[in-house]
């Protein structure tokens, strides 16, 4: 799809027949198997100030936690016990941690428990990722928000669109399964600047794409901001399921905290990939990047129902392995 093909299906009046399309496309290139990968969202330490995230640095009205390695490692554990292959392991940027004590966490959830690791930590240099794909991480997901450099400036005050796309080089390089994504609604965002977005996902052959709805959080300065919404979002997976074909694709937690249904609408229109919650219940509310966000009362068997449960009646089947990139 050109620039313009992909700016006219996203303002398309009626999606139908795109939704249609890309769950067509999904079927064929990666089936109806739908892989979970278990979240643990070990810190909301952050020392970045994005303008958008209730994570931020600045933001005053969050309780900070760092939860401890053998308690990270007894998560994954649990996660397993749950029947999960693949977890995810995030944080906010400049969690603190060591990179040798990550090493050695990464280390031993790779031969004690077999699972497949992504790590979303944020920026880091090429030897401390190096470090961590030594010690066995298979994926790091780094989204990149926006590749308007003027917008990503304006609400990134504190980072370098330059070092973010040089740090998705890095992870490339040393043999990363690598994901990237982006906020759809985002205050001053159009949907050339989307298109652009998409090209580049095309451009950076990325193993998985994870997007959602931008939702203003009241402690940040986009307080009050336009919300992006659920019918744009699913647009924007659709056409990025079409351009990227076999590209692991989420239905994100925004897309349900917006939409009781969001993630089994973002699932008939592209979308592979659901990531249950296995972080204890006690730190859940203190990780809000938005507000509204679904789940943080349940605990971990109670996310693996529900999951469970939604794509049985989608008449789909939760896969038997641990996902990896079908591109490599």
């Amino acid at each position: 799809m050109t620039r313009d093909e992909i700016i006219e299906q996203l303002a398309v009046k009626d999606p139908a027949a795109l939704f249609a399309e890309a769950d067509r496309v999904r079927k064929e290139n990666v089936g109806d198997a739908v892989h979970l990968r278990g979240l643990i969202e070990f810190s909301n330490v952050c020392g970045k100030d994005c303008l958008y995230c209730g994570l931020r640095r600045s933001n005053r009205h969050v309780g900070r936690y760092r939860m401890e390695v053998d308690e990270i490692y007894a998560t994954a554990r649990q996660a397993v016990a749950l029947g999960y292959k693949s977890v995810v392991m995030q944080s906010g940027e400049s969690c603190q941690y060591p990179t040798d004590d990550m090493c050695r966490l990464v280390a031993r959830i790779k031969s004690d428990l077999n699972l497949a690791v992504t790590l979303s930590i944020g920026e880091k240099t090429r030897a401390e990722y190096a470090a961590l794909k030594d010690a066995g991480a298979d994926r790091f997901l780094l989204r990149f928000e926006t590749s308007s450099e003027k917008l990503f400036g304006e609400l990134k005050p504190d980072s370098s669109y330059e070092e973010r796309m040089r740090c998705l080089g890095w992870l490339r390089e040393l043999g990363y399964q690598v994901g990237s994504g982006i906020m759809v609604g985002l205050p001053g965002q159009t949907l050339a600047m989307i298109a652009d977005d998409i090209l580049l996902m095309k451009k950076l052959d990325l193993d998985m794409i994870g997007i959602g709805p931008f939702i203003a959080n009241p402690q940040t300065p986009l307080e009050g901001s336009s919300c992006g919404t659920l019918d744009l979002t699913l647009r924007t997976l659709a056409v990025i399921r079409i351009v990227t074909r076999n590209t692991h694709l989420p239905a994100t937690t925004a897309m349900g905290s917006i939409d009781k249904q969001g993630r089994q609408k973002a699932l008939k229109c592209g979308a592979n990939v659901l990531m249950p919650n296995v972080t204890p219940t006690k730190y859940r509310a203190q990780y809000q990047l938005y507000p509204g966000k679904i789940c943080i009362e349940d605990k971990p068997g109670d996310c693996f129902l529900c999951i469970s449960g939604m794509v049985k009646m989608l008449g789909r089947t939760i896969a038997d392995d641990p996902g990896h990139s079908l591109k490599r």
